[in-house]
């Protein structure tokens, strides 16, 4: 158990961005179901439309520090493709 001063600050520090990153995943995770939905129902441009909502959300979760830049960037990669690919 934290001890000192600012150990017992760092432990309030964590439980409350943890809860925010928490919600932000949350959220991208939202806007990424909304294209695999889009993509399940074969509708190409309500799948665009939902991958054109979810990127700035996935870059913003970048910027925030909740997913790495490589991986917000291989999920937009992959989701774009099977956009692409719907008849």
């Amino acid at each position: 158990m934290a001890n000192s001063p600012q150990s017992k600050k760092r432990a309030r520090q964590i439980e409350t961005r943890t809860t925010v990153n928490k919600a932000r995943r949350s959220r991208i995770r939202t806007f990424l179901r909304k294209v695999e939905e889009a993509i399940a129902s074969g509708d190409k441009e309500a799948a665009a439309a939902a991958l054109r909502a979810a990127q700035p959300e996935l870059m913003r979760g970048v910027t925030k520090g909740v997913y790495h830049k490589n991986t917000a960037s291989r999920k937009i990669s992959r989701l774009a493709a099977r956009v692409k690919t719907i008849a």
